[in-house]
């Protein structure tokens, strides 16, 4: 191995180490409360290789954040995809909704707590933001039109789903979901009919 991989490979392995403190951290106590020698000391990369991968705090949260995403969306495809039936694959999005709020570190929906604590002054969270409740909102309207139901339903069922997801945040429940989930069965069979 040459040099040059071998610093390529010391660098990724610091960012990981970097983001998967930095995502313990601001998922558990906030962005803001946490500042970056709080992620050198709980990742254990030096300041200086932290400012070299990360030279602004807003965009490990941008990182944090896309890596996030990935895995998040991730989980909930496999969940789904568990299902053939088309109308219960819609169904089992607010089932895993409820598995993620029942999760013993659930701590709301990293985007909406994001876009809270820095939406009016972050360009780089808004687009993350958006990016990742567009692709929710997306991936929602694939599994509507699989099922052949009209597209608006998508809307209704996304607005339900985010709705749990604040609500279940705030009450650390998984009530949300299983409420918001018995709404979308009716939505869903009042559109079959």
């Amino acid at each position: 191995m040459d040099s040059t991989s071998a610093r390529e490979q010391a660098l990724a392995a610091a960012r990981e180490q970097a983001l998967d403190a930095a995502e313990e951290l601001f998922y558990a106590r906030g962005i803001q409360t946490v500042g970056m020698d709080d992620i050198r000391g709980a990742s254990g990369v030096s300041l200086k290789r932290l400012y070299q991968l990360f030279p602004a705090k807003e965009l490990l949260v941008e990182a944090y954040l896309e890596r996030r995403d990935v895995r998040w969306r991730q989980r909930l495809a496999e969940h789904v995809d568990g299902y053939e039936e088309p109308g219960r694959r819609i169904l089992a999005v607010f089932e895993w909704l409820g598995q993620w709020f029942a999760e013993p570190d659930f701590r709301g929906c990293a985007w909406i707590n994001s876009y809270g604590e820095l939406g009016a002054t972050s360009p780089r969270v808004v687009a993350q933001v958006r990016g990742h409740k567009g692709a929710f909102k997306d991936y929602l309207g694939g599994l509507v039109t699989a099922a052949g139901l009209p597209g608006a339903l998508t809307d209704q069922l996304f607005l339900l789903a985010e709705g749990a997801m604040v609500t279940a945040g705030i009450a650390r429940s998984t009530e949300p979901a299983e409420q918001a989930g018995g709404a979308a069965r009716v939505l869903v069979e009042t559109q079959r009919r």
